[in-house]
């Protein structure tokens, strides 16, 4: 568990990093959209290396999956060309302040519901409790920046 926590917790980093870098690309280049273009064709080389490393024959079940499951890859699209577009004007931390705010929602009803298989974990009040804290926290951070 202490390793899987870190792990997660490197990918919270990235997610700011990758916000901010892309922003600063697409206004260097002048277009957010070829800086999105452009981070995912380093991730998918990235995830394609990745892929041949550990085995590239789970591919062979993909046209079998229920396709709904590939909304996962839109919603990352939606995610990067929104944060690309955005963060520049609005700032990477309110940006990622309400990202962190859809996340916490979001994943609390995905884990009430069991939704995609995931295990199920009921939102209780002090579940609640402890999101709002978390959204306290973070709104706080924001406004201490100013």
């Amino acid at each position: 568990m202490p390793t899987q926590a870190l792990i997660m917790f490197a990918a919270g980093i990235g997610i700011p990093l990758l916000a901010a870098l892309n922003a600063r690309l697409g206004a260097n280049i002048g277009s957010p959209a070829a800086a999105a273009t452009v981070l995912f064709i380093v991730a998918f080389l990235c995830a394609g290396l990745t892929a041949t490393v550990t085995g590239l024959e789970p591919l062979r079940a993909l046209p079998g999956q229920p396709k709904h499951l590939f909304l996962a890859g839109a919603l990352v699209a939606f995610y990067v060309l929104t944060i690309t577009y955005i963060a520049p004007t609005f700032g990477v931390g309110n940006a990622v302040f309400f990202v962190l705010l859809g996340q916490l929602v979001s994943a609390a009803a995905i884990d009430h519901f069991g939704l995609f298989g995931a295990q199920v974990s009921p939102v209780s009040g002090l579940r609640l409790l402890g999101i709002a804290v978390m959204v306290s926290g973070v709104a706080l951070t924001q406004l201490a920046a100013r």
